[in-house]
């Protein structure tokens, strides 16, 4: 499980987040949604390390990750998987290199282990035929799959997608949003997803945090999502909504 506790930063004297509390379960998808500039992204920076808040903290399974040892860290960074917004692939390495590329920076695994587990993470996001393919040879929607691959190739016990379904079209959105909801009931990870799409705020959204102006407003789910009282919420899903049917 991850625990945030009063998360808070500034920037330059403006505050981005303000109190941000949150617990996040295994198995479980959870959303962090808001619009932009609302904070999601400073969250899951401070969440994932990048960035250190200036109050508040993250546990993992009990482990405070900014104030731990630096071999404590280590290992919880180990834990975590990352599928970044634009895929961060190296366009120079084929899709399984990309994938092992994990292995060779933090395992002591033979180079046929590497070979056999990213081989086997690329089979299970519907890619086996694709490995000695570059990046540029492969689609969009294919190239969210092999980061997919390269974010759960270490076991990940941890999982985070900033916009997973950027640049993608209806139909790929919802097969990467299954893939997803899929791994974390599959190995039992604990997801956290950055979106404003509102698919699969609906179609994902086991447990969902809103950001507005830097602080979390509302806390629920997909099934009590539309019922809300909230004012900001209900104009974010309002504003949302009309702009996918554009």
């Amino acid at each position: 499980m991850i625990e945030i506790t009063n998360i808070s930063k500034s920037f330059g004297g403006r505050d981005i987040l303000l109190g941000i509390n949150g617990q996040f379960k295994p198995g479980e998808t959870s959303l962090i949604i808001g619009g932009s500039g609302t904070g999601k992204s400073v969250l899951l920076k401070c969440m994932i390390g990048i960035i250190k808040p200036e109050n508040g903290r993250v546990l993992y399974d009990g482990r405070d990750f900014h104030h731990s040892d630096e071999e404590t860290r280590k290992d919880i960074r180990r834990e975590m998987g990352v599928l970044f917004q634009g895929g961060a692939l190296f366009d120079s390495k084929t899709c399984l290199e990309n994938v092992k590329f994990p292995l060779d920076m933090l395992t002591n695994m033979s180079e046929k282990e590497k070979i056999d587990r990213a081989e086997f993470c690329l089979q299970r996001v519907g890619l086996e035929n694709a490995g000695q393919r570059t990046p540029s040879e492969i689609s969009g929607g294919m190239k969210k799959r092999v980061g997919i691959a390269r974010a759960i190739v270490m076991n990940p016990k941890y999982l985070f997608c900033d916009e997973p379904n950027s640049g993608l079209d209806p139909l790929t959105a919802v097969k990467i949003d299954d893939l997803i909801k899929e791994i974390t009931h599959e190995f039992n990870i604990t997801t956290v997803v950055i979106t404003h799409d509102m698919n699969s705020v609906i179609g994902m959204g086991q447990k969902i945090l809103f950001l507005y102006k830097g602080r979390k407003i509302w806390e629920g789910n997909n099934e009590n999502l539309t019922h809300s009282d909230i004012p900001e919420l209900n104009e974010f899903l309002f504003c949302n909504k009309l702009l996918q049917r554009l």
